[in-house]
């Protein structure tokens, strides 16, 4: 997978607004309802994730969600992020 460049990735996250760039990375912070449905979504996300065999790094805080996106393989952010990340939305938008 090949490496986006700067402008590349300022234009993709133009498509997912709530991601920001940090470094290699982009990055999300959802926040749901409650506990169980924190779990749900990354449930749901887990299940996206294993079908790109693209894994985000999430760090759960009660109803707090902090992800993490970058394509370690390739030293940055790929297009695969940006697929994943799109995905995310969907799924944060049907929980919260």
């Amino acid at each position: 997978m090949d490496l986006l460049d700067d402008s590349a990735v300022d234009q993709r996250l133009t498509g997912v607004p709530e991601w920001r760039r940090e470094g290699d990375e982009i990055r999300r912070t959802i926040k749901a309802p409650d506990f169980p449905t924190a779990i749900r979504i990354v449930d749901e996300v887990a299940v996206e994730a294993e079908k790109l065999n693209h894994h985000p790094d999430i760090d759960i805080r009660w109803r707090t969600l902090h992800l993490a996106l970058s394509t370690h393989d390739a030293g940055g952010l790929t297009e695969m992020d940006f697929t994943l990340a799109a995905r995310i939305d969907a799924i944060a938008a049907s929980h919260t």
